[in-house]
């Protein structure tokens, strides 16, 4: 089992969420799972790697050559795949990964997270997708996209697809289906 999860990569986040990506990290490798992600050691990402890794997890890293400075590619990985694109990065994720989870974070973080709901939302792949809200990060955006249902611009089917979740043990038992 290959969970993917996409997650913040600034320094600059709360220890907090540096601390959930490594327990996120744990468990994955506790359940003999793998770890997919985008191939940085900084911050949450690293944080989620080093401690699937440490439990034995395979971890499969993908990082465009235009990041492997900023986010500093982990060279410790199993797996480290460096590519020339964004785009070519999470066609690899995607590919490799039988369910996505996604933590807190920034910008990229949402649109990762959007592209693979949609993709499921559309019946491209019938992989999991997972949301991983601990002290409401993602608040805001769960009573957006319940009010886009209520306006008719996103039906019940797609919402009732995404799992929302504030605890890891329960967002990993979604990652099954």
């Amino acid at each position: 089992m290959y969970v993917a999860v996409y997650c913040g990569s600034l320094a600059t986040v709360p220890q907090s969420y540096v601390d959930l990506a490594a327990e996120v990290g744990r468990q994955i490798a506790a359940r003999g799972w793998h770890l997919v992600w985008g191939g940085g050691q900084t911050s949450m990402m690293g944080a989620v790697a080093r401690e699937a890794r440490a439990g034995g997890a395979h971890t499969y890293g993908v990082i465009p050559k235009g990041l492997a400075t900023r986010e500093i590619a982990d060279r410790a990985s199993t797996e480290l795949h460096v590519v020339d694109t964004m785009r070519e990065r999470k066609k690899m994720m995607d590919d490799k990964a039988d369910a996505f989870l996604t933590l807190p974070g920034g910008i990229g973080t949402a649109e990762e997270f959007f592209e693979v709901w949609t993709s499921h939302v559309l019946g491209m792949h019938a992989k999991p997708v997972v949301l991983l809200d601990v002290d409401n990060h993602y608040k805001g955006l769960v009573e957006w996209l319940t009010e886009l249902r209520d306006k008719g611009f996103v039906s019940h089917a797609a919402l009732s697809s995404l799992v929302v979740t504030d605890d890891v043990s329960a967002a990993l038992d979604a990652c099954v289906g």
